[in-house]
């Protein structure tokens, strides 16, 4: 897609001044004037003014303007069709990107993760927000499901900080614990030869196993997708312990199987994701001296805990020790691993830690976040750290994802191919309304007859 627009852009634009005209009517179709302007360092009156054909746009913001519209990270790819729900900082989107899959379509309510996923993929496809109000008739037909839904609903820190707050947990959620529907609704409309839906490991064992069946049942059974899932950890990946659920689907029977999954023979550690004090670390034009001092070969001082919050925190530590409780800090030297990146990394008490010799620990830069998750350095960061570092607490582990994608497309391309209708449904309009009613029952408390019988892989 985006390459047929740049093909045209070339085509029409005779100079540099047509061009960016072009460009500029194109970004303000998603753009405000200010963000334009923040952007590209002028001055909002200065967009303005190119806008009404006062002043005309000099040639040399073109390269700046390009690289706004069509974003930094280009996928190649024409194998399937994806869309991208959920979508944060576009994790999930760059897996499949390298599994031959191009994104048509995307949501994220966020508009912090909006703009580093913009920044990073571009405008040339349709982006939503609030996806429970997006008619799914406005969304483009597509080949594969992507789909991160909210875990706070069901996570252990999640479950916990709500339910000291007064807040209700799970489906009863009414914010985030039902968007899992509107991902089914989507599925039952497009009908895709396949999903991936990624959440917390704690999703299989919420309310007694009972959040885990609905899900289950509403994907195999009321919208007839051949379900598997695993839990898999990212350490084998990145050298960070976190561990999630991936739940893959197919329209029609396929000999998909987890055996498949090529864990990497390299253990990661953290010094694999730390910058380099040893004159080593690469210069990212992008980050500039942001969170490394090149000329002294150090990360920026900034990162390294005040006295008075190192002491708050040992003292966090100890006092939940004494309770008998896990919280606290996690201080960690590069051979290691670390314990789960939180969202709110920083702000919880929960930090991952680097010990520095000779002085206090100091907080993981937003870079090394990103590394941390598997994103390469390319990766642009246009927020400050502390939506980054949300950002990246939210995010998965890109090259589990990548690897998941790569065992998915043979299976996914197989479905296309059949191009047969659904088995078990044949009208979306039946199966939006049995999702629909799906929702009703997991809010009410799932009132049908459950059992405790095992669930099956």
């Amino acid at each position: 897609m985006s390459s047929a627009i740049e093909s045209n852009l070339s085509t029409q634009a005779t100079d540099g001044f047509d061009e960016a005209t072009e460009l500029i009517t194109l970004l303000r179709g998603s753009m405000t004037r200010r963000q334009l302007a923040e952007s590209l360092h002028v001055s909002t009156s200065t967009v303005e003014r190119w806008e009404l054909g006062k002043v005309e746009c000099k040639p040399a913001y073109v390269p700046a303007l390009r690289e706004l519209y069509f974003g930094t990270t280009h996928e190649d790819g024409t194998d399937f069709r994806t869309i991208d729900l959920f979508a944060g900082i576009g994790g999930i989107r760059r897996g499949f990107a390298s599994a031959g899959g191009h994104a048509v379509f995307s949501s994220e309510w966020n508009e912090f993760s909006a703009r580093t996923y913009r920044t990073n993929y571009g405008f040339t496809e349709q982006m939503a927000g609030d996806i429970t109000k997006v008619d799914v008739d406005d969304i483009p037909d597509c080949d594969v499901v992507l789909a991160g839904f909210p875990c706070q609903p069901f996570s252990v820190a999640g479950v916990s900080k709500k339910r000291s707050l007064g807040r209700e947990t799970g489906f009863r959620d009414k914010t985030q614990g039902t968007l899992f529907f509107d991902v089914a609704r989507i599925i039952a409309a497009k009908r895709p030869a396949a999903f991936l839906l990624e959440n917390v490991k704690n999703l299989t064992s919420h309310d007694r196993g009972r959040t885990f069946k609905v899900i289950l049942d509403a994907l195999q059974n009321e919208l007839g997708y051949e379900v598997h899932w695993k839990v898999i950890d990212g350490q084998h990946f990145v050298p960070q312990h976190r561990e999630r659920i991936y739940i893959v689907g197919f329209r029609s029977h396929t000999d998909f199987t987890w055996d498949d999954l090529k864990l990497p023979e390299h253990k990661p550690v953290l010094a694999d994701i730390l910058h380099k004090n040893d004159g080593t670390e690469p210069y990212l034009p992008w980050d500039g001296d942001r969170y490394f001092d090149y000329e002294h070969n150090k990360v920026q001082d900034k990162y390294t805990l005040t006295p008075r919050l190192w002491q708050y925190l040992q003292d966090y530590k100890a006092k939940h020790e004494a309770m008998g409780h896990g919280f606290g800090y996690g201080l960690v030297t590069p051979d290691m691993v670390s314990r789960t990146l939180s969202a709110r990394y920083h702000k919880d008490g929960s930090e991952i830690l680097v010990a520095q010799e000779g002085e206090r620990p100091r907080r993981l830069t937003p870079r090394e976040c990103a590394r941390l998750m598997g994103y390469p350095d390319d990766l642009r960061i246009p927020v400050s750290d502390t939506q980054a570092y949300r950002q990246f607490g939210n995010s998965v582990v890109v090259p589990a994802i990548a690897e998941i994608a790569r065992i998915m497309r043979p299976h996914i391309l197989k479905v296309m191919q059949e191009n047969k209708a659904p088995e078990l449904i044949s009208d979306s309009e039946l199966a939006d309304e049995a999702i629909q009613k799906a929702r009703q029952l997991a809010v009410a408390g799932a009132s049908h007859d459950w059992n405790d019988t095992p669930l099956d892989r």
